[in-house]
């Protein structure tokens, strides 16, 4: 038989789902720098915005402990239900079962907060009880510290989680350039998150395709002029 982890991840193989990505979480995380991680978290939600990817939010404790998840995150999909938990462990609310029953792929794709505790319970309990096959965002992914990060990643990997990156997951859909439907899509999300990669990307289109700036106002370039020197 097959390994399904020999699949590449495709538009329509897998869907996605976001853990707690709330500001009293991440104000706990440790193991990377807090705005790279909500930078890479976004980035992942505009990638499967892209690809038409079945998305999750789930949420844990909101009013009395970890305050309402980003809202950069909650703008990528307008008019998502957010799925509230008591329970750390997400498998344990049924509205999350049911949701990723509802979207029908075994895939799952999975970016959240704190990795050695909602991430790591999340995808046992699915592994083991729902027969899902979990991929792990680990740079949209934070711990309370990069050893609990790093060990849960690893106790995950041991299970049969499949560790990702998130720019990994959304050149992994868009798999070929010449899919031209998505690619300027992909290219935004790349100048707009991908670092240096991206500021690559903006100096190619400008300097060497003469493309306009990427700025969304108007700016005077104004010519140099010598001063005297005494």
């Amino acid at each position: 038989m097959m390994n399904p982890k020999l699949e590449v991840l495709t538009p329509t193989n897998c869907q996605l789902i976001f853990i707690d990505q709330q500001p009293q979480m991440a104000f706990g995380v440790q193991s990377m720098d807090r705005q790279a991680l909500k930078n890479n978290t976004v980035a992942l939600a505009k990638a499967a915005k892209i690809f038409n990817i079945p998305t999750i939010i789930t949420t844990v404790e909101t009013e009395s402990f970890s305050g309402h998840t980003y809202p950069e995150l909650l703008d990528v999909f307008p008019g998502t239900d957010i799925l509230e938990r008591s329970s750390m462990n997400s498998w344990d609310d049924q509205k999350v079962r049911d949701a990723l029953a509802a979207n029908g792929k075994k895939k799952v794709i999975v970016s959240g907060l704190w990795t050695e505790v909602c991430n790591n319970s999340f995808a046992l309990c699915a592994m083991l009880e729902g027969g899902y096959e979990i991929y792990m965002v680990a740079d949209a992914s934070g711990g309370t510290s990069k050893e609990a990060h790093d060990y849960a990643m690893q106790r995950m990997i041991q299970a049969g989680v499949v560790p990702v990156t998130w720019q990994q997951v959304m050149l992994e859909w868009q798999r070929d350039w010449a899919h031209r439907e998505t690619y300027d899509a992909v290219m935004a999300v790349v100048r707009e998150h991908s670092g240096a990669y991206g500021m690559g990307v903006d100096y190619a289109y400008t300097m060497v395709h003469k493309a306009a700036p990427r700025s969304n106002s108007d700016h005077k370039t104004l010519a140099p002029v010598p001063a005297k020197v005494n």
